[in-house]
C-alpha cells in the first residue's frame, strides 16, 4: 500500500473519519493534564517565581507555529510536484492553526518578557523573525480568500510558502546566527546528545512534554478536521457548477 493512495480524497475521507475521535480525545486528555498538571502542581521557580509556569503555553506554542510552516511547505511542494489536491487543502488548512500558534507565542512571550526583561518587546532577532512569520501567515490566507480559481491560488501561495520558509527557519535558529539579543537559547534541545533534564527541572520537564503532546494532537485534529471541510466544500462548489451547466 501507497502512502499516495491518500492523496484520493476519498480515501484520505476515509481514513481521516476514523482517526479524528482518537485524536480528539487524546488531545483533550493531553492538554487538560499538562496543562493542570504546569500550572497547578509544579513548584514555582526559585528566580521566576510563577511566572515561568507560562512555558506550558508559550513552549508548545512557538514550536508549532515554526513547525506548522514547515508542515506547510512540505504539502505545498507535493502539490507542486505531484498537484494532488488533498495536499494542498491540507496546507491551507493549517495557515490558520499556525498563524494562532504564532500569535499566542508572541502573546505568551509578552507577557513572560515584561518581568524578566523589564519590557513586553524587543526588536530581538528571534522576536522579530517570529513577528514577520505571523506577517506571513496572515498573506498566506489573505492570498487564498483573494484568489477565485483554487488551482492557481495553490500555486502562487505554495511559491509564498516556500519564501516564507526563510523566516520559520530563522525563528528557529535566530538565537544561534546572532549572539545579540534578550531571548535565550532553546533549553529543550537533545543536540549533540545533550540531556534535556540538565535543562529543564523533571518537575517541569514532564508536564511540558504532555502539553506539548497536547498540542501536537490538537493540531492533528484540527488539521484534519479542516481539510475535511475544504474537501466537502470543493465537492459542493464542483457540484453547484455541474448544475449550473445542466
Amino acid at each position: 500500500m501507497s502512502l499516495w493512495e491518500y492523496a484520493n480524497p476519498v480515501k484520505f475521507m476515509a481514513l481521516s473519519g476514523k482517526i479524528l475521535p482518537a485524536a480528539t480525545i487524546l488531545s483533550t486528555l493531553c492538554l487538560l493534564g499538562g496543562l493542570y498538571w504546569g500550572f497547578f502542581l509544579t513548584p514555582d521557580d526559585y528566580k521566576q517565581g510563577s511566572t515561568v509556569k507560562i512555558i506550558f503555553l508559550h513552549v508548545p506554542a512557538a514550536t508549532l507555529a515554526i513547525n506548522v510552516w514547515v508542515m506547510m511547505l512540505i504539502t505545498s511542494l507535493i502539490w507542486l510536484i505531484r498537484r494532488h489536491h488533498v495536499s494542498a487543502l491540507a496546507a491551507r488548512a493549517a495557515a490558520p492553526i499556525g498563524m494562532t500558534m504564532t500569535l499566542i507565542a508572541l502573546f505568551t512571550g509578552a507577557i513572560w518578557g515584561k518581568p524578566m526583561w523589564g519590557t513586553y518587546w524587543a526588536w530581538d532577532p528571534r522576536l522579530t523573525s517570529f513577528m514577520i512569520l505571523f506577517v506571513f501567515y496572515l498573506g498566506y490566507i489573505a492570498l487564498w480568500n483573494a484568489i477565485e480559481d483554487s488551482d492557481t491560488a495553490a500555486d502562487l501561495t505554495s511559491i509564498l510558502c516556500m519564501v516564507g520558509s526563510v523566516f520559520a527557519l530563522l525563528s528557529r535558529y535566530a538565537v544561534n546566527f546572532w549572539n545579540q539579543g534578550l531571548h535565550q537559547g532553546a533549553s529543550v534541545s537533545m543536540a549533540n546528545g545533550a540531556d534535556v533534564s540538565q535543562n529543564v527541572h523533571p518537575d517541569y520537564l514532564y508536564p511540558l512534554a504532555l502539553s506539548g503532546l497536547g498540542f501536537v494532537m490538537l493540531l492533528i485534529t484540527l488539521v484534519l478536521l479542516r481539510t475535511r471541510t475544504l474537501i466537502r466544500q470543493r465537492r459542493t462548489a464542483a457540484l453547484q457548477a455541474r448544475e449550473a451547466l445542466a
